[in-house]
């Protein structure tokens, strides 16, 4: 299933970062995010399992739109593409895997954090780009200042963007979703607490951009 950035972004609110340590985890964490309403999720590649736990998670819940994250080296977008991702989210754009995410059959995210980084993104394609890490590069207001110099880029802001702070980065006119890792936590997960993640879930997927 081929998708849009725009339909990307535009099914979702908050989008979870998960980064998942046990398989055993990837089918129910999916189910869990499914069931409180989410479509949209992203997984970091900083763990061995993360390549499988994607493919194991589209098999069990097709209908969710799964990203693979942390694309850092080229020969990794072949990689996550083999393995069933929908989207790509990398932390930086460097002149090696720029060509790469550009040519992905899919909808690609790539991370800046200046004003400088946005515009070459903005250059080569990308309309709308991760801010990360948001809460330490300046959050809220940097974001709201950028609005009158590049007002064509929409920002999807990661890092630190806690529950309460996510309304206030959706309600800016430049901020198109945002990720956030507390949905589903290192520490729900390992304590495999659907429940609460559902719960979670719930809540994000109530907030409106």
């Amino acid at each position: 299933m081929s998708i849009t950035v725009d339909e990307l972004v535009g099914a979702a609110t908050v989008i979870p970062v998960l980064t998942v340590t046990r398989l055993e985890d990837a089918v129910p964490l999916a189910r869990a995010l499914k069931a409180g309403g989410l479509q949209v999720i992203e997984i970091t590649w900083r763990t061995d399992a993360a390549l499988e736990a994607l493919t194991e998670m589209k098999t069990a819940e097709p209908d969710l739109w799964i990203g693979m994250g942390t694309i850092r080296q080229p020969a990794q977008v072949a990689r996550a593409l083999d393995a069933g991702a929908d989207f790509l989210v990398s932390p930086g754009l460097t002149r090696e895997l720029e060509p790469k995410l550009q040519a992905a059959p899919c909808p690609v995210l790539p991370g800046v954090a200046t004003p400088s980084e946005a515009m070459q993104a903005a250059n080569a394609g990308f309309s709308i780009l991760k801010f990360f890490p948001a809460e330490q590069a300046g959050g809220l207001d940097y974001l709201k200042s950028l609005k009158g110099p590049l007002p064509e880029i929409r920002f999807c802001p990661t890092g630190s963007i806690t529950q309460a702070l996510a309304p206030n980065y959706l309600a800016l006119p430049n901020v198109a979703c945002v990720g956030g890792s507390w949905i589903a936590t290192s520490a729900l997960i390992d304590a495999q607490d659907w429940v609460a993640i559902t719960q979670n879930a719930a809540a994000a997927a109530d907030m409106k951009s």
